[in-house]
């Protein structure tokens, strides 16, 4: 372990938004960076990003944890392989099949531990409530309450809070806000889906390509279906 102080523990999966969020947290200090593998298809693709992003955002420590009971437990179009990553659809209501439940609260959990062990102040995601894919675990109500559990469930003192700083962004001003933060897009991995060359098809390569659209930029990414 790093003697350097570490301001903030961020969840970094490698994609855009938890890339976006690694920046801005790393701009107000030291960071260090927390990465899963739960058994989803992408797992390596997502690895090889994390580490390369980690890497250019200098963060100070960096962990990789493997969870394979939430990829044991199926019912997610992600890691249960005897289901298809559905193809985006905008009109389309309710939680995508690729919700993995509960995922976030697991993963926050750890980082809190962690964060708590590091007298960290903070521990971030990139979460997006308003123009992502309809998760329930990507809402500020959820962030709100899980932060009510983190000052139940810490050492008294520890002052260590949840924060969601792009909760209520679009993908385009997130992907804004990236280029001025000179965030490395082109090190992410969004697909849902492929680890090669991304589908172009899932919700999030859709909303990812409606974002850079938006935001009058391109991509850098190479798509397999546009």
């Amino acid at each position: 372990m790093s003697d350097a102080a570490i301001n903030k523990v961020v969840l970094l999966s490698g994609g855009m938004d938890s890339t976006v969020a690694a920046a801005l947290a790393r701009r107000e200090g030291s960071i260090a960076c927390l990465h899963f593998t739960y058994g989803q298809r992408t797992a390596a693709r997502e690895r090889r990003s994390f580490g390369l992003v980690a890497g250019v955002l200098g963060a100070v420590e960096r962990r990789i944890i493997y969870l394979p009971h939430l990829g044991s437990f199926g019912g997610s179009a992600l890691t249960d392989r005897s289901l298809d990553v559905p193809d985006a659809d905008p009109a389309r209501v309710g939680v995508p099949a690729t919700y993995v439940p509960f995922r976030n609260a697991q993963f926050l959990a750890a980082a809190v531990a962690w964060a708590e062990t590091l007298q960290a102040q903070a521990v971030v995601y990139g979460a997006v409530e308003e123009d992502g894919s309809g998760y329930p675990d990507c809402r500020g109500v959820f962030v709100d309450a899980f932060n009510r559990l983190v000052e139940t469930g810490t050492k008294v003192g520890a002052e260590l809070r949840v924060e969601a700083p792009l909760l209520h962004r679009r993908k385009s001003e997130i992907i804004r806000l990236g280029l001025e933060l000179g965030v490395p897009f082109h090190l992410t991995w969004s697909c849902y889906q492929d680890e090669e060359v991304a589908c172009g098809r899932c919700d999030s390569c859709a909303l990812r390509l409606r974002g850079f659209r938006e935001a009058g930029a391109t991509d850098p990414l190479p798509y397999r279906k546009l």
